[in-house]
């Protein structure tokens, strides 16, 4: 989204991590918008919460959910369309 605390390359000193500078308001591009749709359809919806620990408690479950499945994890947060060039 072009802010310049979102631009920060704090990921530079990793070998094995690649930055991918996306387009501003795009969140579809986004691997964690697709992880809290997924939190928020799947575990979150419609509940409410009696305080901030409870707010912590069931979305920590719900992100343990998530991960549950490394074969969700991977296809959301893997875009097969994109080419990687350094």
């Amino acid at each position: 989204d072009g802010a310049s605390w979102h631009t920060n390359d704090i990921a530079e000193p990793f070998s094995n991590v690649s930055i991918i500078k996306i387009p501003p308001y795009s969140p579809e591009l986004n691997p964690i918008e697709q992880v809290w749709s997924w939190l928020r359809q799947h575990s979150l919806a419609n509940q409410s919460f009696t305080d901030y620990e409870d707010i912590v408690e069931k979305v920590c479950k719900a992100w343990n959910r998530f991960l549950d499945s490394t074969d969700r994890v991977s296809k959301m947060c893997t875009r097969e369309w994109i080419n990687l060039t350094s």
